[in-house]
């Protein structure tokens, strides 16, 4: 039935998770699973990548659209459906209401990435824009429902949902029946509360982990407060998780199967989405890689073996761009550095001349010669650096100094 209605509020059982994953025989992949040496090596244990990154629309949003969707009544269907979301529910909507032959309309804040507005145009639906942020957008498709009849498919607040996200979770016991851990990125929490009612109800005994962006983490504060919260103007990069109120339905599942909801902060984002992309050759969203980034910042915290879901790969290349650099930075690969010099021909030659032998790769270079600071025969240089690391940033600027250069904080 439509959202709203008690049906809505019905719990999601195992069984309801193995009939979803019936339904989604021949629609959904069984995603790879694939192991890391790098991130294994930092744990201590095995870890193993759940590439829902290769999953058809690039998430595991598929899963839950479709079984939603595959479960409205002929009368329903034919009043077709909207949907709410960043990118990722949008297209896994679009893709699941053309296979299923029910007309879609999808609402989309003003900021989402375009590789993610036209392919959701490309599936088939019909796209609005409006708001700033998902929960902005989710009142505008709910307004839009009750106008029009469509059914509202909300992208996590649903049993249907939660039990078609669910199907990730049977793979990864099927994958990797000794797992210890499951790390899952939380934005409303359906992924998560899906692979819980799953992965709980056949071994108890695995630890699951929840994993938000500190800048829009509304699960802490809703699990302290016993009920779900709102957290005002979230902000991060990872736009697949930025949600500012958990769930009703994903709540209680995750208050009381996940073991543990953790923060992230946005360089170990950057630094999880470049280590998927250098070490595993994988293109992960910072949703996705939010999994990483909590092993990157706490290894020794998860029982072995392990696995990291990776959510979704759908990322816009301009993002991904600022994200490396943002990466790069936070792991020490850039290296900005002001110094004086004489003001004579031939001194920015030397000075490069220094830098090519400490091996360091220049960026971009501004050369200052007017500032009222300076002596009448100095020039002020700041160049931007990238290295292969926080040891080689030492060594440049060992070498700088050894070639009698001051370098200036």
């Amino acid at each position: 039935m439509s959202y709203g209605t008690a049906d809505s509020l019905r719990p999601v059982t195992l069984d309801d998770v193995r009939g979803a994953q019936k339904m989604l025989t021949g629609v959904a992949r069984a995603t790879a699973m694939e192991g890391s040496r790098h991130l294994s090596q930092l744990v201590g244990s095995p870890v193993h990548l759940k590439c829902e990154n290769l999953q058809r629309t690039g998430s595991f949003k598929l899963r839950g659209a479709y079984v939603r969707i595959a479960g409205l009544l002929p009368e329903e269907r034919a009043a077709g459906v909207v949907a709410a979301s960043a990118g990722n529910h949008a297209q896994g909507v679009a893709l699941a209401s053309s296979l299923l032959g029910v007309h879609a309309t999808v609402f989309m804040p003003n900021g989402a990435p375009l590789p993610k507005i036209s392919a959701t145009r490309e599936y088939g639906a019909e796209v609005r824009l409006h708001g700033q942020v998902v929960d902005e957008t989710l009142a505008a498709a709910e307004e839009y429902a009750a106008e029009t009849g469509a059914v509202f498919i909300h992208p996590f607040d649903h049993p249907d949902i939660i039990a078609g996200q669910g199907t990730v979770g049977l793979e990864i016991l099927d994958q990797c029946p000794e797992v210890g851990t499951i790390v899952v990125g939380v934005g409303g929490g359906g992924l998560a509360a899906g692979i819980a009612v799953a992965v709980k109800a056949i071994r108890p005994d695995v630890r699951i982990v929840g994993v938000q962006a500190a800048g829009a983490a509304a699960y802490p504060p809703s699990l302290a407060a016993g009920h779900p919260v709102t957290v005002r103007h979230p902000v991060t990069m990872a736009d697949g998780i930025r949600v500012g109120r958990p769930g009703d339905v994903p709540f209680a599942i995750v208050r009381d199967l996940v073991d543990e909801v953790r923060t992230v902060g946005e360089d170990q984002l950057s630094a999880a989405l470049l280590l998927c992309l250098e070490r595993a050759k994988l293109v992960v969203e910072p949703a996705g890689a939010s999994p990483v980034a909590a092993l990157l910042a706490e290894p020794g915290a998860f029982p072995g073996p392990v696995v990291a879901v990776l959510s979704g790969g759908n990322v816009d290349p301009v993002l991904m761009q600022r994200v490396l650099r943002h990466g790069m930075a936070a792991q020490g690969r850039y290296l900005a550095v002001r110094l004086r010099l004489t003001d004579r021909p031939g001194a920015l030659a030397t000075l490069l001349g220094v830098l090519s032998v400490a091996d360091a790769n220049v960026l971009d270079v501004s050369h200052v010669r007017t500032d009222p600071r300076l002596g009448l025969a100095e020039a002020e240089v700041e160049l931007h650096l990238e290295t292969k690391g926080p040891a080689h940033c030492v060594e440049v600027g060992h070498a700088l100094r050894e070639a009698g250069y001051t370098v200036i904080d």
